[in-house]
């Protein structure tokens, strides 16, 4: 499989109260992990027993190593398309809330990093793209093979990218309508929605106990990815119940687990 997207590196604190404007708070605990939607996506595929391969941008700070190794210890194949960056990667700063889970993100993403380079295809079977960095996402999804899109949030690459995908997998930020021949609609503990032509349905989301919802959705993700690699095509209306169930469950395992412990548990 192949994941194509940002990589970021997380600082995340657990807190008893999410910070307003003005306020400090104490932490109770402090991780520095990789994560960004293709990176946890492709975390969680290596995690579950695939075999996957992130195409991302980290370059040579000191930070981008520790994102690498990272990576590399779950058993993810990491291709750096601009191995010479000197700046720092991606860096995100993530508040939990002790008592439900809930975050809170601050972000730069990809944004002002230009990434083009050729994007290897022949070996993969299924491709999840983030659209963060808009020139490999086209080129992956040349693949003749299912592409999924991560439709977290609209980005300006979407118009061109859209017409080229098999999956469509929406979050409930995400309400634009969508042309593709599979779509999902996820709202956190509400049901997924899927539609496959003039099919659709709902799947429940398993009742658990929340300790941490970042990165949930990314976990999803990956697991719907490699529930996709498993079947070997674009998946058809009898295939959509079992393989958001499937991803369902994996995504409630994320939640209830604080931090990045979640990355054992589904080994």
């Amino acid at each position: 499989m192949l994941t194509v997207g940002l990589c970021t590196v997380d600082l995340v604190q657990r807190v008893d109260v999410l910070p307003v404007p003005g306020q400090k708070v104490q932490s109770s605990s402090v991780e520095l992990v990789a994560g960004g939607p293709a990176a946890n996506a492709a975390i969680t595929i290596a995690a579950l027993g695939g075999h996957v391969r992130l195409v991302t941008v980290l370059g040579s700070h000191p930070l981008a190593d520790l994102a690498r190794r990272d990576l590399e210890r779950y058993g993810v194949e990491v291709v750096d398309v601009v191995p010479d960056r000197v700046e720092p990667p991606a860096v995100s700063a993530v508040s939990v809330r002790d008592a439900d889970g809930e975050r809170t993100v601050v972000s730069h993403n990809a944004s002002g990093i230009t990434a083009d380079a050729d994007v290897e295809l022949s070996d993969v079977d299924t491709v999840l793209l983030d659209g963060h960095h808009p020139a490999l996402a086209l080129k992956a999804a040349r693949a003749d093979v299912p592409v999924i899109l991560d439709a977290g949030s609209r980005k300006a690459v979407f118009d061109e990218l859209l017409p080229m995908v098999d999956v469509c997998a929406c979050s409930s930020a995400f309400q634009d309508p969508v042309d593709c021949p599979v779509v999902t609609r996820t709202y956190g503990p509400e049901p997924v929605q899927w539609f496959v032509g003039s099919d659709h349905g709902e799947v429940p989301v398993p009742q658990v106990e929340a300790r941490d919802t970042a990165g949930a959705g990314d976990v999803w993700h990956g697991a719907l990815t490699l529930g996709v690699s498993r079947l070997g095509r674009v998946p058809e209306t009898a295939d959509m119940p079992d393989l958001i169930r499937y991803a369902n469950r994996i995504a409630g395992l994320r939640v209830q687990h604080e931090g990045a412990s979640w990355r054992d548990e589904l080994r």
